[in-house]
């Protein structure tokens, strides 16, 4: 996905979506940015958009969401609207899988 540009509207949606980041960082990450902003943003953050990014991109961050950060109501949504349907499953963390404990009458 090609950099965001540093435009005024754009670092205001980037301090109201990503609100953890200072807005010239949130823009660095062009995928971490939209995904925030596809969960997040309004009508208006979305006009601030629209002469930048396309359908095209908004599906690149489908293709690589970082897990945690949609909604299913965002993931659906935005898949739809991407022209994908059935929509697949929400992005899960990989990692480290603990067991449950054993009870003591397993032991």
């Amino acid at each position: 996905m090609n950099p965001l540009p540093l435009t005024p509207a754009l670092l205001t949606v980037a301090r109201r979506v990503v609100w953890f980041k200072e807005p010239a960082d949130a823009l660095a990450d062009p995928v971490h940015f939209l995904a925030y902003m596809m969960t997040y943003g309004t009508v208006e953050d979305l006009r601030a958009l629209q002469e930048i990014i396309g359908l095209e991109d908004f599906r690149e961050v489908l293709d690589h969401a970082p897990p945690g950060i949609f909604d299913a109501r965002s993931w659906a949504y935005w898949n739809l609207k991407c022209g994908r349907s059935p929509v697949p499953p929400l992005p899960v963390r990989r990692g480290v899988q603990i067991r449950p404990s054993r009870s003591v009458a397993e032991q």
